[in-house]
């Protein structure tokens, strides 16, 4: 196994941080990676916030379902789906009335756009989090970002076609960070098709899960839940940071549609 590789495989979250800093040469090195990460036409359909305000990350450690350890992050990168730097290019070049003049429609961007400057936003998550590891730099994804929409767009003066799409959190690890137990994976054969989708069948769904229950069957949980399907469903699935999920995410599609 190669180098890269390695870190790919060793790479685990990290939440409890050293007192290292993380210079600004190594910020830089993690955003020029991510500048070089995969994009949708060379478009680029994404933009980076570094949250250095600490009042800021104080807020987020609240607004993102009451984690602490944000507040404590040395480095944190809020990425963003961006058709905002486009469309006011296409506007200042008068590419509208140009594509109407030639019978093109003349349209605002829409949620097709949207899907794809997510996935431009979180390759370059990705490929930032990998740079992060290769200096010795620990992560943490912040999916819940993604809720309390009307808050974070007046923190960070977000326009219309802009939203947040992940946050991150960067620091040199702990010494027992560092050392944490990595979490298992599904078993690829449940993940991989070929050449079509096919649904588990039961004992598919059996080995599928099957770490996960034992897991399940050694925690307290086991005495209120009969499974770990009924756990995850009513612990992530059913509770109230997934209702707000969905009730901010609806939001900001608004300005999409």
């Amino acid at each position: 196994m190669n180098e890269t590789l390695k870190l790919i495989h060793n790479r685990r979250s990290v939440r409890a941080y050293s007192p290292k800093p993380v210079t600004r040469a190594d910020k830089d090195a993690i955003l020029a990676a991510a500048f070089r990460a995969p994009t949708a036409g060379n478009l680029m359909l994404y933009s980076i916030i570094e949250v250095e305000d600490q009042s800021l990350k104080d807020r987020l450690a609240v607004s993102c379902d009451h984690q602490p350890f944000i507040a404590r992050a040395p480095y944190v990168l809020l990425f963003l789906a961006d058709l905002q730097r486009w469309w006011d290019y296409f506007i200042k070049c008068g590419a509208p009335g140009r594509a109407e003049a030639s019978g093109l429609p003349n349209r605002r961007p829409q949620t097709g756009d949207l899907m794809l400057a997510c996935c431009d936003a979180l390759i370059s998550a990705q490929t930032a989090v990998i740079a992060a590891e290769s200096l010795g730099i620990g992560s943490c994804y912040i999916g819940d970002i993604l809720e309390q929409y009307e808050t974070h767009r007046e923190m960070f003066d977000l326009p219309p076609y802009t939203l947040p799409v992940t946050l991150l959190c960067f620091g040199y690890p702990t010494a027992a960070a560092a050392k944490r137990k990595l979490t298992s994976r599904f078993p690829g054969e449940s993940i991989v098709h070929k050449d079509r989708y096919r649904p588990l069948d039961a004992a598919a769904m059996d080995h599928c899960f099957g770490d996960l229950e034992n897991t399940f069957r050694s925690t307290a949980r086991a005495v209120q839940y009969e499974n770990a399907g009924q756990e995850i469903y009513c612990r992530k699935f059913a509770a109230g940071f997934s209702m707000e999920l969905n009730r901010s995410v609806g939001k900001m599609l608004e300005n999409w549609k």
